[in-house]
């Protein structure tokens, strides 16, 4: 428990706490900075690019520029990032003397990346709880649905919901919302002997995340058959056919096949 107690008081340590996951916001020392202090949408968007990019080495800017700006020509893009820029480190570090190393944002020449000792990030803290879950999950299944609870409480939506349609983060998104499924699943599973209404709960979570896991919709149906719902049981399995069927033209796995026999041979 000890690891989990770990993260959670790195949140209560941090200068800077982020939230990515549902919506965006930044605590600087505990106060929520405001549009107004962002200024200019391209502060913002900087500031978030690199939260994004905070796990790979440090971008060179004319990169950075690229990946946020990819249409317009040099001198536009050296502009943005000058304006950009700015308005980050006023917002981030408003009472910064001239001239003096930026807190948040490590800078060696032309790179630029995030300093990740002073920074509190959901999706971070939301991927450590998994990932002791998912280390816990056989070995220790209390410290598992603790940790998997966790994760599931940060997580309020889909990662950085503002920039859905920008490239640079359509991959942090996917990969985040690989890990929270498999969080759901996990606990759901972990849960269908002892609490099956809340497996079931938790396996609608998933499908409202993504309607074609097929898991969530096996994981359902033993739930359910758990509580003696043989009716429900076999809506489920209908449900996961009829989707599958349309969305991807293939019928559910043998496993889940194989479990729908079960319930309707009773």
């Amino acid at each position: 428990m000890d690891k989990i107690a770990n993260i959670q008081a790195k949140k209560e340590t941090a200068s800077l706490q982020v939230q990515t996951l549902g919506t965006f916001q930044v605590w600087r020392e505990g106060v929520l900075i405001s549009s107004k202090d962002w200024g200019r949408d391209k502060s913002v968007q900087l500031f978030q690019f690199l939260v994004t990019a905070r796990h790979q080495r440090a971008l060179h800017k004319e990169q950075i520029i690229d990946r946020i700006w990819e249409d317009i020509d040099v001198k536009a893009g050296e502009q943005n990032f000058k304006v950009a820029q700015h308005g980050m480190n006023k917002a981030l570090e408003p009472n910064r003397k001239s001239r003096s190393e930026a807190k948040y944002i490590t800078r060696q020449g032309v790179t630029y990346q995030l300093n990740l000792s002073e920074i509190w990030i959901d999706s971070d803290a939301l991927e450590a709880y998994i990932s002791i879950g998912n280390q816990s999950l056989t070995s220790n299944p209390t410290e598992a649905i603790e940790a998997y609870r966790a994760a599931i409480d940060l997580h309020h939506g889909t990662y950085l919901p503002n920039r859905l349609y920008e490239d640079w983060s359509s991959g942090e998104r996917e990969r985040l919302q690989i890990l929270i499924l498999g969080a759901f699943i996990n606990l759901s599973e972990l849960l269908v002997e002892d609490n099956p209404m809340e497996s079931i709960r938790l396996c609608q979570q998933t499908l409202l995340i993504e309607n074609t896991w097929e898991d969530a919709y096996r994981i359902q149906m033993a739930a359910y058959l758990k509580k003696g719902n043989r009716p429900m049981a076999i809506k489920t399995f209908r449900q996961c056919e009829a989707v599958l069927e349309k969305e991807f033209g293939v019928k559910p796995l043998p496993e889940t096949k194989a479990l729908y026999q079960k319930i309707i041979a009773l």
